[in-house]
């Protein structure tokens, strides 16, 4: 398996009462991104919202200028395996977030969605104000840290059965939730 590295910066949105985001649909065949995987991020962006105890309510927008939170799938060329960025929207603080999808080498779909979704959901957690942490039970943990990367994304994959069991299984750590609350405010 090939070593999958998430990005080092953070970002940090500035919160309203909604937060209008926008995920690039899947047309560009040279991303490998495939139609699940806007549902992939969207999931990420809702067990974020989940584990804001509603400080965070995310509203979809058709309309990429509106976003405050912008999800793009980048290509081999662009280098990315994950990163978010600051960006302003008319005036408000916002991100956008990077994703690059790379073959794990497995036939495993399942594998392939975990790894998809844990980016979307370790980039969100920057665009949202956390940075790393050196816990590998979390997933804004940094494998500059050091820690088994084929392990950190099988100990999920372990918990599905089936597509559906991610989004009954969020990814986010005790630590991960305690330190979204601090970011946004208890």
């Amino acid at each position: 398996m090939k070593k999958f590295l998430l990005s080092v910066s953070f970002v940090g949105v500035l919160f309203a009462a909604d937060t209008p985001y926008w995920i690039e649909p899947c047309t560009n065949p040279e991303t490998s991104c495939v139609a699940g995987d806007v549902q992939l991020a969207r999931w990420a962006l809702e067990a974020w919202q989940e584990a804001s105890a509603g400080r965070i309510h995310f509203v979809p927008t058709q309309k990429r200028g509106d976003a405050v939170i912008r999800l793009v799938w980048a290509t081999p060329a662009e280098g990315l395996y994950g990163e978010a960025v600051p960006i302003d929207v008319n005036g408000r603080r916002g991100a956008q977030i990077f994703i690059r999808i790379v073959d794990s080498g497995t036939k495993d779909r399942l594998l392939r969605d975990t790894i998809v979704y844990l980016t979307c959901l370790h980039e969100s957690g920057h665009a949202l104000g956390l940075a790393h942490t050196s816990e590998f039970a979390d997933i804004m943990y940094s494998f500059q840290y050091g820690g088994d990367i084929p392990e950190y994304f099988g100990r999920y994959r372990r918990k599905l059965k089936v597509r559906g069991d991610i989004r009954a299984n969020s990814g986010l750590s005790e630590a991960d939730s305690k330190h979204l609350l601090a970011a946004v405010g208890n």
